[in-house]
């Protein structure tokens, strides 16, 4: 699964972008999708995870309530809504894939994930 992060770019404190993880490979419908961020001098954390069907979800601490992720199996994509943005969301964000036998909880760590994009810079203005 090859897998194309895009949708950053900068935006101001309370904006609403969404983040798109475009995937090949047929695959992809087998795989639960995270997406993980990375701030300059942090380590990389989780934002949100979806299970292969959509049915199971996981959010991070800091983006519950205002971050939403979902997927679309037919076009092979999975967003990050992302909504009341501040200062401290800016980071690049990472979409990370895994296979899954069964539509089990996405983990929460990155270790855990096979497959990872190039990821896209989203700065927050205030």
């Amino acid at each position: 699964v090859q897998l194309q992060a895009s949708g950053g770019g900068l935006v101001q404190a309370g904006g609403s972008p969404r983040l798109s993880c475009a995937a090949s490979g047929y695959i992809f419908s087998r795989c639960a999708v995270a997406w993980f961020r990375q701030a300059p001098g942090k380590e990389r954390e989780l934002v949100s995870g979806i299970s292969r069907s959509g049915a199971n979800t996981l959010s991070g601490s800091s983006v519950k309530g205002r971050f939403t992720i979902s997927r679309d199996n037919a076009r092979k994509t999975v967003y990050l809504q992302m909504n009341s943005l501040k200062p401290e969301d800016t980071a690049v964000y990472y979409c990370a894939a895994l296979q899954t036998i069964l539509s089990v909880p996405p983990p929460s760590t990155s270790r855990a994930y096979e497959y990872w994009g190039q990821g896209t810079l989203v700065t927050v203005s205030s």
